[in-house]
């Protein structure tokens, strides 16, 4: 991608004194930068609460940018700022904005990007007053763009609640709702592995995959997000976006072409196939655990109601593990595990494609008669790579099998790469929506969550809350697991 004709857009950032923006945003800036891919025009209003001046807020802006952004790059993005200190959400302030907006474009046409890096509660207030003030609006020439960062919504109620403020302003065209883990290239590179090689596209379905797992353990805790995390909880958090992405990519059918609405209508089409999970039988098919007190690489680390910001008697989950099944042709009776938490023993995200056994074995003179299953690793963190395991002869044997791995690493094949959320913050910019979330698709995935987040804060029936070491692998699964953390079975 590095070379592609820039685009000319101006930027406005919520929120933009805030870590979001300093730890992600201006990091994606600064690679499109690095790889020419802003255009000189491009202009940064950066909004803040905090009343300050342009050369306050980019003084101190510089020295929280430094550690992560080269000289060159941050001189090139510096100067492009503007800084604007109100409430936005305060009447009449969103007036203020366009008038500098209309200033900066000088009788042009610049694409127009409203960045929400602000606490998704005040979405809708401030889309409301940008939509009052007629930024919504495009002009002739002109795009205007609303990106919002995840969760969209706390359940099905509320998701409905803001896409009915966000459109009542704004198009579904215009709204971005970003999904970072989508900028992962091996996760983007799952639909090229399936579509675009003969090998493996046949033998995806039912009658070639035992099961298939998607894993993203984190060894981290809470941190700095223990007011929201405590409100949210692992499901709110990972699988209502991120878990459920991942498992359209692994299960869609093939688009006609590679277009945006053509790729989002088939993800769609899996979250409507999703089997409703039997509430009357939900711990056969959920887990959820919270971490207590334990080892993270040898350091002494707190358990969750000791995290400083959450209550001692907090019930919040940090580890979910998830058995779904699919209710169509491709998929019928296979079934998909999804498992993410928080103080495990590693950071690890991978999706495992595990194929059937052989029907029979021939190597009755072996010591071990059963012949391990093929397996397909697509590895997201920390290595972004291919691995597909197979059988081989070992060694001086005639019958024993030995697992071969064939593995393909992504950083070994290329060196123009640009920042996960700079690829993200591209696509805004160009307009191509095919790597962020459709309405359709956040509602259905509420509708399926949104049962069991009531179920579990139900007194009477709620889950059981299994307590697990910090650094361990979780809680036990009905699905017995060979795997760190990956919700495999044997």
């Amino acid at each position: 991608m590095p070379g592609s004709p820039a685009v000319s857009a101006h930027l406005v950032i919520f929120g933009a004194t805030g870590d979001l923006a300093v730890r992600k945003i201006y990091p994606a800036l600064a690679s499109l930068c690095h790889n020419s891919l802003l255009s000189p025009a491009m202009r940064i209003v950066a909004v803040g609460r905090t009343p300050l001046a342009t050369h306050a807020y980019v003084q101190n802006l510089r020295p929280r940018l430094e550690p992560t952004i080269p000289a060159p790059c941050l001189e090139n993005l510096l100067p492009r700022i503007t800084y604007l200190g109100m409430d936005p959400t305060e009447p009449g302030a969103a007036a203020e904005l366009s008038t500098l907006l209309d200033t900066m474009d000088a009788g042009q046409t610049h694409t127009r990007i409203f960045y929400f890096a602000v606490p998704p509660t005040a979405y809708a207030s401030l889309a409301m007053r940008l939509g009052e003030a007629g930024l919504g609006r495009e002009k002739p020439g002109q795009a205007v763009r609303l990106v919002v960062e995840k969760p969209f919504g706390r359940d099905l109620a509320s998701a409905k609640e803001l896409d009915w403020v966000l459109h009542h302003f704004f198009s579904e065209e215009q709204i971005f709702r970003i999904d970072h883990y989508m900028a992962k290239e091996t996760v983007q590179n799952v639909l090229f592995l399936r579509f675009a090689n003969v090998l493996f596209e046949p033998l995806w379905n039912r009658r070639y995959i035992d099961h298939i797992s998607i894993t993203a353990a984190e060894s981290l805790g809470v941190g700095r997000r223990a007011e929201f995390y405590d409100q949210a909880g692992v499901l709110r958090d990972m699988f209502q976006n991120h878990m459920m992405m991942l498992l359209a990519l692994c299960a869609m059918e093939p688009p006609s072409s590679f277009e945006a609405e053509l790729v989002r209508d088939e993800r769609s089409k899996v979250y409507r196939a999703l089997r409703s999970l039997d509430i009357s039988h939900l711990p056969e098919n959920l887990v959820l655990g919270q971490y207590g007190p334990g080892t993270i690489q040898g350091q002494p680390v707190p358990g969750y109601t000791q995290e400083p910001g959450i209550a001692p008697d907090s019930t919040t989950p940090t580890f979910a593990w998830m058995r779904v099944f699919l209710d169509n042709w491709r998929w019928h009776g296979v079934p998909f595990y999804m498992c993410s938490g928080k103080r495990l023993a590693e950071k690890r995200t991978e999706i495992a494609i595990h194929f059937k056994d052989v029907p029979i074995s021939m190597f009755h003179q072996s010591k071990d008669p059963h012949i391990p299953a093929n397996r397909l690793i697509l590895g997201i963190y920390p290595d972004e790579l291919v691995r597909l395991e197979i059988q081989t002869k070992g060694h001086g044997s005639h019958t024993i099998t030995h697992t071969q791995a064939m593995d393909f690493m992504y950083g070994a094949s290329s060196t123009d790469r640009i920042d996960d959320y700079a690829k993200v913050l591209l696509d805004c910019i160009i307009g191509d929506q095919t790597l962020f979330w459709r309405q359709d698709a956040v509602e259905l995935c509420w509708s399926f969550l949104t049962p069991i987040l009531e179920h579990c804060n139900c007194p009477e029936h709620a889950v059981p809350l299994h307590q697990y070491p910090a650094g361990s692998l979780g809680p036990e699964r009905p699905v017995k697991s060979t795997a760190f953390a990956n919700c495999e079975k044997e």
